[in-house]
């Protein structure tokens, strides 16, 4: 279990980059073109955006270096996530992160001087422009909450600046911190983030699990106060921007990208706190009854109900899972899936120095590249379903629109990754009668898809919105606030179900998404949309399928409500959040139905 140095890592379980750029000489070729574009783009509009034909012409202009600059960075910052101590990666990384900068803060007088134009000329422009349409609109929408032209551009330039709590956040986790090996019953467990998250949190012998629990917490303890100290830089970053926009509040200016309203965001977290509370605690005693435990603590909570029937998945045997489970989608979408295992889109290698958890950052109209930790098991299945839901949205919007309109909202960010998770169960619970395969698979639905995104992420958004409020307040946070609150937000979740041991409080140092604005609560909506088109599949056959199809083409030409409407799916009331949380509590009891079926124990 001892993680490998990435130069040691067998290549067909890495990523080939070489999709971006064949190599370092061609990247640099391609950074003196773009900065070459950027600088003709100025000469010829700069201090000319009086009309609507230079507007739309220099918007025309810059769509096609865009796409430019995003390469660039993914070519540089995809290395460096696959290994953090590479100093070398590093520095590639941050000097082009260094010309990028530049070259946006160049254009940023694009947005300004656009914002300058009379409200005919802007009219004008819209009624003129095709693929940058949309973004003048959403730019026009947020002219009450642009700056002067010389600030803007002074905070372009510091935009390096404003990722520093967040570089310093993953430096620390991924390079820094050292975890020293455990002992139970003789034995000697090496020990890593991905160690513990990917293997150790499923572990079954509870011996284990639970000295890994009390070994990883122990060393995360030590670095709370950077980890803190960053976050805190985060926070009151997003505070001081709201306030130099002119936003009401921190939270209006977070959701104001995401075109959502607060009450949007509040029903997310205070529905499913209230109404989900009380299935997870069922599922949690189930856990505890069926694994004999004496007691049940938040370091037992992510084992399988069913340890014994837990097939080692090899990536090659996931290929064919999830290639059968999401042929419901057509052959085009099998056909991605095909070029993902073929050109090797997957980075799967666990290394020293990895991102954890997994990611999908695409490249427009190529391909997206994906990042894993596998461990051989069900879960890194639907890990891997999950993220090529990213890159099938990415295949279809980057096809169907300009690249000003493939960034969707935050909000249903999470929608097509999520959906694929439920498409793979719904394939596998009708490939067999097996009561017990069934009852496998529905746990890992529960285990994996739904504790994940509606209890986890949205356990995390609940602690989040309390940081704001102390921040909203004037306020700062450090290690100790963090943790009460993270404390108190699990205990008002899990209530008497479930005992919340000495360290959990300090699962705030875990999660990078705190670092990207209100995100962690999407994960539920995204969710909550899926399941519903979900069930709409399972009801209406391909229509449903054709209007999914049809969702995810649209990339980001409407907001959250308009978009889910295309997927058929009413987000303009509490309706989808309260079905989609029922039909969570059904899975749980069609779960404890088939244990006491197959076992004897009644919950």
């Amino acid at each position: 279990m001892e993680l490998l140095k990435r130069k040691d890592v067998p290549v067909q379980e890495t990523w080939d980059l070489s999709l971006i750029y064949p190599n370092d000489e061609a990247m640099w070729q391609a950074l003196e073109s773009t900065k070459a574009a950027v600088k003709d783009i100025c000469e010829t509009y700069e201090g000319k955006l009086s009309t609507a034909q230079n507007i739309v012409g220099c918007l025309d202009a810059q769509e096609k270096i865009i796409p430019e600059i995003i390469k660039l960075g993914s070519y540089t910052g995809l290395a460096l996530e696959v290994d953090y101590t590479d100093n070398a990666a590093r520095e590639l990384s941050e000097k082009i992160d260094d010309e990028t900068t530049r070259m946006f803060t160049d254009l940023s007088f694009i947005d300004s001087e656009i914002l300058l134009a009379s409200d005919e000329v802007l009219k004008e422009a819209v009624e003129l422009a095709k693929g940058c349409k949309n973004y003048l609109k959403d730019l026009i929408a947020k002219k009450a909450h642009m700056l002067s032209p010389e600030t803007e551009k002074a905070l372009a330039a510091l935009d390096r600046s404003f990722s520093v709590p967040y570089n310093i956040y993953n430096t620390l986790k991924l390079a820094d911190i050292a975890f020293e090996p455990f002992t139970v019953n003789g034995k000697e467990y090496p020990l890593s983030y991905s160690l513990f998250e990917d293997d150790y949190e499923l572990e079954a012998d509870a011996d284990v699990r639970r000295a890994a629990f009390k070994a990883f917490y122990g060393t995360l303890k030590k670095y709370e106060n950077t980890t803190a100290a960053a976050y805190n830089a985060c926070v009151t970053q997003d505070k001081t921007m709201s306030e130099l926009r002119g936003y009401k509040d921190v939270y209006e200016s977070l959701l104001f990208p995401q075109k959502v309203t607060r009450e949007m965001y509040d029903r997310q977290i205070d529905v499913i706190t209230e109404k989900l509370a009380p299935h997870m605690r069922r599922y949690a005693t189930l856990l505890k009854k069926k694994h004999n435990l004496d007691k049940m603590t938040f370091a037992d909570l992510k084992i399988a109900v069913d340890p014994e029937y837990d097939p080692k998945v090899t990536i090659e045997e996931s290929h064919k899972y999830i290639r059968d489970g999401l042929s419901i989608l057509g052959e085009d979408y099998v056909e991605m899936v095909d070029r993902a295992y073929r050109d090797r889109w997957v980075d799967f290698a666990k290394n020293i120095g990895k991102s954890t958890g997994g990611f999908c950052s695409g490249i427009y109209r190529q391909n997206s590249y994906i990042l894993l930790n596998w461990n051989d098991r069900m879960s890194d299945v639907f890990t891997l379903a999950h993220e090529l839901g990213h890159a099938g949205q990415s295949m279809y919007g980057d096809a169907a629109q300009s690249v000003y309109d493939t960034d969707s909202s935050m909000y249903l960010i999470e929608a097509p990754s999520t959906m694929n998770e439920l498409i793979m169960v719904n394939h596998l619970v009708n490939s067999s009668e097996d009561k017990r395969f069934r009852r496998w698979v529905l746990s890992n639905h529960i285990s994996n898809t739904y504790y994940h995104n509606f209890v986890t992420h949205l356990r995390e958004a609940w602690y989040q919105r309390e940081v704001y409020k102390i921040i909203e307040e004037g306020g700062s946070v450090n290690a100790d606030i963090l943790s009460d609150i993270f404390r108190r937000n699990l205990e008002l979740f899990w209530g008497d179900a479930v005992e919340i041991p000495q360290g959990a409080e300090l699962t705030w140092m875990r999660q990078p998404h705190y670092y990207m604005g209100l995100y962690s609560y999407t994960y539920s909506a995204g969710l909550t949309v899926a399941t519903q088109a979900m069930l709409r599949i399972r009801n209406e056959g391909q229509k449903a399928v054709d209007d999914w199809k049809r969702f995810l083409s649209a990339g980001a030409t409407k907001d959250p409500v308009g978009l889910a409407a295309i997927a058929g799916v009413d987000i303009t009331t509490d309706g989808p959040l309260n079905a989609t949380i029922d039909y969570i509590g059904s899975v749980i009891d069609e779960i404890c139905r088939l244990t006491e079926e197959l076992d004897g124990i009644t919950v």
